[in-house]
């Protein structure tokens, strides 16, 4: 028995090089790619960033509060997003929190953009689903640190690795809702279209992504929850955001300035999950 568990180990299967490896072949081999990835994506974030900066924090503050009553028609939630915003403001975490707002909007927006049609085409195509399967666990179930080495390794310190390590962590939620959305559809209602002569493009936009809108919608926010829980691990890449004061009060051993930041993300977190949920249907009486 001893001799078998010697021999297992000592004919370590090398997959920590085979990995290594693949990413020395990617960074030599597409760095110009990479690069000019980099550039783009952080031009358009850090661009963004800035223009919330450069608006007077009252004048956004106001803009955000109606834009919320306005989405929501909710006097309460306007208030709360008002008070969030006012809090943040009065505990000097305004550029951190518009950083990590830019952070978490773009990378939930770049997940919707791919998770939401590779959920469809999964839906309609059994076997891609079964292909995509383990990928998804994977990335679900992969400590972020492990695959924050490739990113950091290809993008450098910045914004650029943040975004797309959050990517990678928050992608399966859309994939997953979105395909559990789609498959989930009445088969009474697939026949009705069918019957009426609709094609693949009119069941898909008629009746299958109007039935599956509130899984898609809860797929969405869940991305939006997850992007936003990545906030400590970007900051350790230089992502910048509320996870900078998080990740400093932690190797100060600041309790104040961690309980600070960690209100900030927390109400964060509630006005965007308020925000992004697909409104309530209204049931006849």
């Amino acid at each position: 028995m001893d001799r078998l568990v010697t021999w297992i180990t000592d004919n370590k299967i090398p997959v920590g090089d085979w990995m290594a490896a693949l990413v020395e072949f990617i960074k030599d081999n597409t760095l110009s790619f990479f690069d000019i990835l980099a550039a783009s994506i952080g031009f358009v974030v850090d661009g963004f960033t800035s223009v919330l900066e450069w608006v007077p924090e009252p004048l956004l503050i106001v803009a955000l509060t109606v834009g919320a009553y306005a989405l929501r028609r909710s006097l309460g939630l306007a208030a709360f997003v008002a008070f969030s915003l006012l809090f943040v403001l009065n505990q000097g975490y305004w550029n951190a929190t518009m950083e990590t707002l830019s952070l978490v909007l773009f990378s939930a927006l770049l997940s919707t953009a791919i998770g939401v049609p590779l959920g469809i085409a999964a839906a309609h195509r059994p076997w891609l689903f079964q292909a995509l399967r383990p990928v998804l666990d994977l990335m679900q179930t992969l400590p972020t640190f492990v695959y924050l080495l490739p990113t950091l390794v290809l993008f450098g310190l910045g914004t650029v690795p943040g975004l797309i390590s959050t990517v990678i962590f928050a992608l399966p939620a859309p994939v997953r809702l979105t395909h559990l959305g789609i498959t989930s559809v009445p088969r009474p209602l697939i026949e009705a279209g069918e019957a009426f002569g609709a094609t693949r493009r009119q069941l898909l936009w008629k009746v299958e992504l109007p039935s599956a809108r509130p899984t898609i919608f809860a797929g969405i926010t869940q991305c939006i929850m997850l992007s936003l829980s990545m906030v400590v691990i970007a900051a350790l890449v230089g992502a910048g955001g509320l996870g900078v004061p998080v990740v400093r009060a932690l190797n100060q051993v600041n309790v104040g300035m961690g309980f600070e930041a960690g209100f900030a993300i927390v109400l964060v977190a509630i006005v965007l999950d308020r925000i992004s949920r697909p409104p309530e249907r209204s049931h006849p009486q």
